[in-house]
């Protein structure tokens, strides 16, 4: 008997192959092998006339999707055809949320089987799962699909009848969706309130005193009786401290007084009081959770956690990556506390196994939290992993023991201090017992660095004590805008609302910067004068659909679709053909909207009118020769753009670029501007015989307003030659880059070698010593530590003698020998690599050098394809496993059709496995 199993990616299939017996054949479908069309030439000749073929839904027939193959799918959907007319048995093994059941649900359609059909699903990809769901097989759940096909129906909807009429209205390109269209407007909400901040300034003492040869801080609190005022009691709005609040402000020069008043005074201990308290553990992780601490403890983006996660869970690592859930099976409580006592002793034991509880009401499929896969759970160590897969996985497998392990406890120590009629405090921590921090401290990379960073410890005092005060200082203060969110703050304010769901997050958020909404600066997100034009226009016409809480409702309905509680076809018939749908609203109010106005920014505190334009925002004002207009940089935000700059640019504009001086040695001038991307100097005007002058961008931090005639032609004389390296006689510069400023070694044929400046470096200043300090330092890479330090010494090279060394790289091991390196050869392991093979790889990899450049080639324009058919009105979609596996369709199709099982085959199914999880 010969059985086809069905999954979505090479990488998935190539795991589970291994965990099925002999007649199992398992193959890719490459994602969904249908969907709505994404252009016009996919939608069939036979309803092209139709009014509704645009969208790809019927709303004059019941909302009946039009379901079409794309181009790129035809070969997979053969290739899976005919390896059904040698199956007995089907079974579909896709992925157990909404969409992988819709997955399973179009096989069906498309494949038409006429053999017995069985859906496999499992939680994780382990020889035990993988055969506890063949013993455990169901049938397609049809409410799931209809959950899943309804809300892919509510985006094209949405998607596809709003967009247009920002085309119109606003500018060309633009989109409109379901959850992004609310994300954006959280952004734009909270760039205004930081544009509506009103600085407050106060001052406090802070002093350092000592007890017994141990020195510790307290702060004022009180004067005279009253509380001194801080942050929290400022109005945001106005600057000023908020009506009603009992406060003392404090002024510097009463400050300084006081520093002087209290200097030389007696301090004595008033009050101390001792609270002891516990820490539990934070529960394992969920999709969002997890985008939102690799956010943080990683840098990593919502969309490339996903990519790693999926890897991770494709090659059996860890469970399921898309779960609202913070359940821990039975097995795997078992596994984690194996891991504590093994690891940490069984004092860090929690005295009961502890569960967790999903509260959310909307969790959907609630299996398991994502944690390492099987009944044991293999160290980071022991996995073979590198680079941003192995700082995942040591990040989730660390989360979950943390959940089975002893609660902290910590004791927490206040003391009140008076000297004359100034009150201070002064608090401490003492962790108590470590117990979790021992493995896991939320935010943190080093649980050891954490737990000292939380420990403030206080000498031993007692009530009557009199401390000696060493120093007292006045301290000024500015309050703080509202912060700017980061992906994992959004991420964590989408989810509190109730808005998409966490699977989604990882493509809204990619979606809002690919399209223009919001810049990723320091990784906050920072949205664009684009942003403010499109939510200003949603929230005044169509407020319903930028409102959390409609939203949240909506996402509701779509989960009561999934159980049965609500019927999806009145559902989508009340939202779009209702008295109030969107199609009417749309209708009515088209003509309402006036692009001139919709295109015009109302910014408080600005005479000037910042309007969008094709090459984006600018600014216009009438003078008296008509309307003025200059083009905004790019780097300034909406809330940083004030009347000053405003003067500015429009000066510009209208008298030309301020001159800073003339050059000392040609005489020619030379001006401060500012253009698309920032401020800039110029040597020399633009003319036919110098049509372009040379131009030197300021360095990051630099203030435009502080420009010297000194600065400038330092600016203007990069790089600068700082001398040669005394070993290699190579030329030595300082020069600004894309990413900063940094020193370079020209080492001939050998390459040049860069460091980029720090702290206090400066590129117009820096001496060769310095440089050649810098120099001297190893390299840091994103995915390598700073050491840069060998994970195993293989040995020396049989021809030069000089060392072979395996090192971590971002994208996995690698051997290198001097300037050569080579991935490990296939089915190679760190520990299992010999000297002899190393060799051999990086021979192979020195002969095909050259050869690299016609694949490179071929790359970027397979990369250059892909760009320009990925854009589209619809912008909001589910994390569409339809658009993740496009990108390797060619190849793996042509592989599953010809079966090929070489060398070569496998490590085209490695890269589009890869190319998936990056989509």
């Amino acid at each position: 008997m010969s059985t086809l199993v069905i999954v979505e990616s090479p990488t998935k299939a190539k795991t589970i192959r291994g965990f099925l017996p002999r007649g199992y054949q398992v193959e890719a479908s490459m994602g969904h092998v249908r969907d709505l069309p994404q252009t016009a030439k996919e939608i069939p000749e036979t309803v092209k006339s139709e009014e509704w073929a645009k969208i790809g839904v019927n709303v004059d027939g019941n909302f009946e999707p039009l379901y079409v193959i794309p181009q790129d799918k035809k070969k997979v959907v053969k290739a899976l055809k005919d390896a059904l007319k040698n199956a007995d048995e089907l079974v579909l093994a896709t992925d157990e949320d909404r969409e992988g059941e819709s997955i399973s649900w179009h096989l069906l359609q498309v494949l038409q089987p006429k053999v017995p059909i069985k859906r496999m699903v499992f939680h994780e990809i382990t020889e035990e799962a993988i055969q506890e769901a063949l013993r455990n097989c169901r049938t397609v759940d049809e409410q799931l699909v209809r959950a899943q096909e309804t809300r892919r129906i509510l985006d094209r909807l949405v998607g596809y009848t709003l967009s247009p009429l920002l085309w119109k209205k606003i500018a060309w390109g633009l989109s409109a969706g379901r959850v992004q269209s609310v994300a954006v407007r959280l952004l734009v909400k909270r760039e205004r309130q930081r544009r509506a901040f009103r600085k407050g300034s106060y001052w406090d003492l802070k002093s350092t005193l000592s007890k017994d040869n141990t020195p510790f801080e307290a702060r004022l609190v009180s004067l005279r009786g009253t509380r001194i005022a801080n942050g929290s009691d400022f109005d945001e709005n106005t600057g000023q401290i908020i009506a009603g609040r009992n406060v003392l402000l404090l002024e510097e020069a009463e400050a300084r007084s006081l520093v002087d008043r209290l200097q030389s005074q007696p301090w004595q201990v008033t009050n101390l009081e001792e609270r002891a308290s516990t820490r539990k553990p934070s529960p394992p992780f969920t999709t969002s959770t997890l985008q939102q601490e690799s956010n943080r403890k990683l840098k990593l983006s919502a969309r490339d956690t996903m990519r790693v996660a999926q890897s991770l869970y494709e090659q059996g690592y860890i469970t399921y990556m898309r779960t609202d859930s913070v359940n821990l099976s039975q097995q795997a409580i078992v596994a984690a506390r194996s891991c504590v006592e093994q690891m940490y002793g069984k004092e860090y034991l929690s005295p009961e196994p502890r569960r967790y509880s999903t509260k959310s009401k909307g969790a959907q499929e609630a299996h398991e939290a994502i944690r390492p896969a099987g009944s044991t759970f293999r160290t980071p160590q022991e996995t073979g992993l590198s680079g941003r897969e192995l700082q995942l996985y040591d990040l989730i497998w660390k989360r979950t023991v943390a959940t089975q392990m002893a609660e902290v406890q910590q004791l927490n120590i206040t003391v009140q201090l008076q000297v004359e009629d100034a009150g201070f405090r002064a608090t401490g921590k003492r962790i108590v017992f470590p117990g979790f921090f021992r493995a896991y401290v939320e935010g943190s990379d080093d649980p050891d660095a954490a737990i000292e960073s939380q420990e403030v410890i206080l000498p031993a005092l007692r009530t009557g004590d009199r401390p000696n005060c060493q120093d007292l200082e006045a301290i000024g203060h500015e309050t703080q805008p509202p912060a700017r969110f980061t992906e994992a703050s959004l991420v964590k304010t989408l989810e509190s609302e109730g808005i998409g769901r966490p699977s989604t997050y990882a493509s809204i958020i990619g979606t809002i910067i690919d399209r223009g909404y919001a810049q990723m600066v320091n990784n906050a997100l920072i949205p664009t004068f684009t942003a403010f034009a499109v939510t200003g226009l949603l929230e005044k016409h169509f407020p319903d659909l930028v409102d959390t809480s409609f939203t949240a409702r909506m996402e509701q309905t779509l989960d009561e679709i999934s159980t049965g509680e609500a019927q999806w076809l009145p559902y989508l018939q009340q939202f779009y053909r209702g008295e109030q749908g969107l199609e009417n609203q749309v209708k009515q109010r088209e003509s309402q909207i006036d692009p001139t106005e919709a295109r015009t920014l109302d910014l408080e505190g600005l005479e000037a009118k910042v309007r969008i334009g094709k090459y984006g925002a600018y600014l216009e004002v009438d003078g008296d020769e008509g309307a003025v207009k200059a083009s905004i940089p790019q780097d300034l935000t909406p809330a940083d753009l004030d009347p000053e700059q405003v003067e500015v640019l429009l000066r510009q504009k209208t008298e030309g670029p301020d001159k800073v001086g003339f050059h000392p040695e040609t005489g020619e001038p030379i001006y401060l501007r500012i253009g698309p991307y920032g401020h800039y100097v110029q040597l020399g005007d633009e003319s036919e015989a110098n049509p372009k002058p040379k131009r030197a961008s300021l360095p990051k931090g630099m203030n435009p307003q502080q420009m010297t005639l000194e600065t400038a032609v330092g600016l203007l004389a990069l790089p600068r030659t700082l001398g040669v390296h005394a070993e290699t006689g190579g030329k030595i510069q300082a020069n600004l880059g894309r990413f900063g400023p940094y020193v370079v070694h020209d080492q001939g044929k050998e390459g040049k070698d860069y460091r980029s400046l720090k702290g206090d470096d400066n590129v117009l200043t820096i001496t060769l010593d310095r440089a050649l300090q810098l120099l001297s330092e190893p390299k840091a890479g994103r995915g390598r530590s700073k050491s840069a330090k060998p994970i195993r010494e293989l040995g020396a090279h049989p021809e030069d003698g000089e060392p072979v060394n395996i090192y971590s790289g971002p994208y996995g091991p690698y051997v290198k020998h001097g300037k050569v390196n080579a991935s490990l050869p296939e089915g190679e392991t760190v520990e299992g690599l010999t000297l002899d093979k190393a060799v051999q790889a990086l021979t192979e990899k020195a002969g095909t050098k050259k050869k690299g450049r016609s694949t490179t080639k071929s790359t970027t324009s397979k990369a250059s394809t892909r760009k320009s058919t990925s854009k589209s009105a619809e912008s909001d979609p589910e994390e569409s496993k339809t658009t993740k596996a496009k990108k390797t369709t060619k190849t793996t199709s042509t592989k599953t059709a010809a079966k090929k099982t070489t060398k070569s085959a496998a490590k085209t199914t490695k890269s589009s496995a890869k190319s998936k999880a990056s989509s």
